[in-house]
């Protein structure tokens, strides 16, 4: 999506509708800039065959109640598509219909979901919501034919243990810190199993990701052969702290600021994607849709793998977090010859004043967001772009002002071998500096700040590369 939109929380789905099968992502709207979310919610989709071209449909539900909406959800049945609303900071959900994937949605009826509700319609036509948030429990409960009411025999607590909220403390006899359900259900039904995707809130160090503190910006998964449980461990399928620097002892740092996280998974012709969202600005309140591809495979044992996959002998055996990028659906790396802003970077790291990606809301197809806040010793990185099969000739950067300071450019690690640099004498804000190693096909490039002041910091923009 533009560097303008603002949609977290994303929920995938693909519908065939008027013949044509495209993927709809439903999410919040982080448009209130000083608090999460917004009073409306927009859709967009893309064709199944081209995941690069996003197109918005505009505001498909306003709020009925004048106030933020929270994390909703949409499916279909039948010919109809019902949206799950979270009206109330997310404490009334209400369930909208609509005869276009699109919207508008409309007719909402209160229901007794709670947060952050998450839908799956099964393949026998039965349909089943998940909910909960932290402190509280999550909930599984099988929905009457009208996609509202709860079939209360069928309702489950507690399938999970969920995480400690220190600001909400509940000694419920339901905390596990293994288990850590924190918020963000998102049922789906994956090669035959019932997965829940959800958030977890690590209270535990994970040193190898460079995480010493709680944290709540993993997407993890747990599976069944029945949408109630019981649930069988799976693995977190994605973290948004950016690349992760490991030195020689396995000990990681993360490159990105981490915020909370929400999205799910998705077979979009034939490949399968994770949805998710990472955070921009200075606040937790400009967040970015992200998607990056993911491998699902079933083992002998029956056990479940989504992720990045380790197979041995053509059996999967573990996995991990798919890596965070830049390049979204772009695969094979972003085109190294299109100008790229600097607010795609995947990796921000080494600022002493805390760098981060500006937030932008101006609706221009041209539009830039440029990292602010960069001192001498920051890299800023992009995995990955595409550079075909000849060198470049040039490249060209662009600060947001004119600025004195060193650039060079690096390819495949922060501390990669040099393949440009550039020196900007504090007259200009623009230069294209040449290319002096050769450089084909698909790689990391990392853009270091060289400066001997102290006090000084810059505005990163935008680049390109030129043949």
């Amino acid at each position: 999506m533009p560097l303008w939109e603002h949609v977290p929380d994303g929920e995938p789905r693909v519908f065939e509708h008027n013949g044509e099968k495209r993927v709809y992502v439903y999410g919040s709207h982080d448009i209130e800039k000083t608090q999460y979310c917004g009073r409306n919610y927009v859709a967009w989709s893309a064709p199944v065959d081209d995941l690069t071209n996003w197109k918005c449909h505009g505001v498909c539900y306003e709020t009925h109640y004048d106030t933020i909406l929270y994390a909703p959800d949409v499916v279909k049945k039948g010919d109809t598509y019902y949206m799950y609303a979270a009206e109330r900071f997310g404490s009334l959900i209400v369930v909208a219909s609509s005869k276009t994937p699109w919207g508008p949605f409309e007719n909402p009826v209160v229901t007794k979901l709670g947060f952050d509700p998450g839908v799956l319609v099964d393949d026998d036509g039965k349909v089943y919501a998940y909910w909960g948030g932290c402190a509280a429990p999550c909930y599984i409960a099988e929905l009457e034919d009208d996609m509202a009411t709860i079939k209360e025999e069928t309702l489950v607590s507690n399938p999970m243990g969920h995480a400690n909220c220190p600001w909400d403390p509940k000694e419920d006899g339901h905390i596990d810190l293994l288990d850590a359900f924190f918020e963000a259900s998102s049922p789906r039904k994956v090669l035959g199993k019932y997965v829940y995707i959800y958030s977890t809130r690590y209270e535990k160090p994970i040193p190898q990701l460079g995480i010493f503190e709680d944290c709540n910006g993993f997407l993890t998964y747990k599976f069944s052969d029945s949408p109630f449980g019981p649930f069988r461990d799976g693995g977190d399928i994605s973290f948004n702290g950016g690349e992760i620097l490991r030195d020689s002892e396995g000990l990681g740092t993360m490159t990105y600021k981490w915020g909370n996280n929400h999205g799910s998974i998705m077979e979009v012709n034939g490949k399968w994607y994770i949805f998710y969202h990472r955070h921009t600005g200075g606040t937790e309140y400009s967040r970015q849709g992200m998607i990056e591809p993911i491998d699902v495979a079933l083992g002998t044992d029956g056990r479940l793998f989504i992720g990045d996959i380790k197979y041995l002998a053509g059996e999967p055996i573990s996995s991990k977090p798919v890596e965070m990028t830049s390049q979204g659906a772009h695969i094979n790396g972003l085109d190294a010859y299109k100008w790229i802003s600097a607010g795609y970077a995947c990796h921000i790291y080494g600022s002493k004043k805390n760098a981060v990606i500006r937030a932008v809301y101006e609706q221009r197809d041209d539009i830039s967001a440029p990292i602010d806040h960069i001192t001498g010793g920051t890299t800023v990185g992009f995995r990955y772009l595409q550079f075909g099969n000849n060198t470049p000739k040039t490249c060209t950067i662009v600060l947001d002002k004119a600025d004195k300071v060193k650039i060079n450019v690096r390819i495949d690690s922060y501390k990669g071998r040099i393949i440009s640099t550039a020196e900007f004498d504090g007259s200009m804000s623009e230069i294209t500096v040449p290319v002096t190693v050769g450089t084909v096909g698909k790689h990391a490039v990392y853009f270091e700040f060289v400066s001997d002041d102290n006090d000084a910091d810059y505005s990163f923009d935008r680049f390109t590369f030129d043949r």
